[in-house]
């Protein structure tokens, strides 16, 4: 197993690997009962949850196709990387393609399977792999960071220390609970927001003492000192059976063999903007969190196209469990912050998402207060990428820039991809560099304003 994982290569052992694999597993547990709750359409009235599949069977969906894609990252590609069904393709599943577009889950469960089949013949073929070395360097660095704020950005709105404002967007969330006429709510975040607070300095701390499993640490620290305080539920009991899977299982091919219900407009809409996010939100999740643990060579992804080909199978597998386009996560970058180098923190992480299953209860210790220190903290290391980009070049740090901010202020690594995407090369033909770009580098420029004009919801 060592050798297989180039353990004595990459400078790793079995302990690091193993705690950084429960560390990114604790920063994704969320996705156990954000995602069911997301597309059994729980927040939604009575009358239109009929509409959506079931909560339980779409949880499990969601543990097994989490653990088959982390695994089939972890063996194939031997990469570091986790994979579970991605947030925001869940809403535009939920609440554009379902709720706005009156597709029947069950066809909307097609619509993924058949863009992650495009993403696995593209993958297969080269063209993805070649599209990622195309990137230049300084648009890699600007990912990487541009993901760091992104997670950052996660962290400090899950954890409540900014909230949305009328007035300026986003503004400092509450901090105190002893004020008068606060709402009951508002004390709770507050708190929740101080724990977080708490959970942050804690992790920094450690790792300005250079304390290795620092991030991991953090997290089981903030969980105790959450359940001492009333704030994180102490679980009634350690196991429960798994929901069962029968509901959502094989729902896609209701549909697969039926051309006049894939071959519409509206099913061309869902299967281009299924295939355009995923494929760019991979592709930097992919090269940002290589990036941070140092795995890029010469600026390429080691075993992309393995990378790429779990992706894809990931995203048809877990279209047949019934969940949403399954995907590589950026809170992997969590685990390689822990120390995580090798595809062996990813079978750890892909093995406590089977043992979930039966453990269920045990996750509600993770809270997204409990989560937000390690997502912040991710984001500072990942930020240091920032200082590799050539700023003293306008034709590289304008691109770069656009890269970096536009991933948190639009809610999105798509957009922020896309941005930087369209302004290099112009800015290379302008100063005669044209030739200097790679040819893919245009094909993208014209690839992204086709999905700014007419794809992006």
């Amino acid at each position: 197993m060592r050798k297989y994982f180039e353990f004595e290569k990459l400078g790793t052992n079995y302990r690091r690997e193993i705690i950084a694999g429960i560390t990114t597993f604790l920063a994704m547990a969320y996705i156990l009962a954000v995602n069911p709750y997301i597309l059994s359409g729980a927040d939604l009235p009575p009358e239109l949850k009929a509409n959506y599949p079931e909560f339980g069977a779409v949880f499990t969906a969601t543990a097994v196709a989490a653990a088959i894609g982390t695994l089939l990252m972890a063996f194939l590609a031997r990469l570091p990387i986790a994979q579970a069904p991605g947030m925001g393709l869940n809403a535009f599943f939920t609440y554009t393609v379902v709720l706005t577009m009156q597709i029947p889950w069950q066809q909307a469960l097609a619509g993924v399977f058949l863009s992650c089949t495009i993403f696995l013949i593209l993958a297969l073929t080269g063209v993805r792999e070649a599209i990622i070395n195309a990137i230049p360097q300084s648009l890699k660095y600007a990912v990487s960071a541009g993901i760091g704020l992104f997670i950052a950005f996660i962290g400090l709105k899950n954890a409540g220390i900014i909230v949305s404002s009328e007035a300026t967007f986003i503004a400092l969330g509450h901090l105190t609970w002893f004020q008068d006429g606060l709402a009951p709510e508002q004390v709770l975040a507050a708190k929740n927001a101080l724990l977080a607070i708490f959970g942050l300095i804690v992790t920094a701390i450690l790792l300005t003492r250079r304390v290795h499993a620092a991030v991991f640490i953090g997290i089981v620290i903030t969980a105790i000192v959450g359940m001492i305080f009333g704030l994180v539920s102490v679980p009634d009991k350690l196991v429960s059976a798994p929901p069962s899977l029968a509901p959502t299982f094989g729902a896609a091919f209701e549909y697969l063999g039926d051309p006049a219900a894939l071959f519409t407009v509206n099913m061309l809409i869902v299967v281009l903007t299924f295939l355009f996010v995923d494929f760019f939100d991979a592709t930097g999740t992919l090269i940002g969190v290589a990036g941070q643990a140092g795995l890029l060579k010469d600026g390429k992804l080691p075993r992309a196209g393995r990378a790429l080909v779990s992706d894809a199978t990931a995203g048809m597998v877990g279209a047949v469990l019934g969940t949403s386009t399954t995907t590589a996560y950026v809170e992997s970058a969590a685990g390689v912050a822990a120390g995580g180098r090798s595809g062996f923190s990813a079978v750890v992480t892909g093995l406590l998402f089977i043992l979930a299953l039966f453990f269920s209860p045990i996750l509600s210790v993770v809270t997204s207060a409990v989560t937000a220190p390690a997502l912040i903290i991710v984001g500072v290391l990942m930020a240091a990428n920032i200082a590799k980009i050539a700023w003293g070049e306008m034709d590289e740090a304008f691109p770069s820039f656009l890269t970096i901010i536009m991933m948190p202020f639009t809610y999105s690594i798509a957009t922020g991809l896309a941005s930087g995407f369209i302004v290099y090369p112009v800015l290379k033909v302008f100063r005669g560099k044209a030739r200097e770009v790679h040819p893919v580098m245009y094909v993208l420029f014209f690839v992204f304003l086709f999905y700014f004009i007419w794809l992006r919801e």
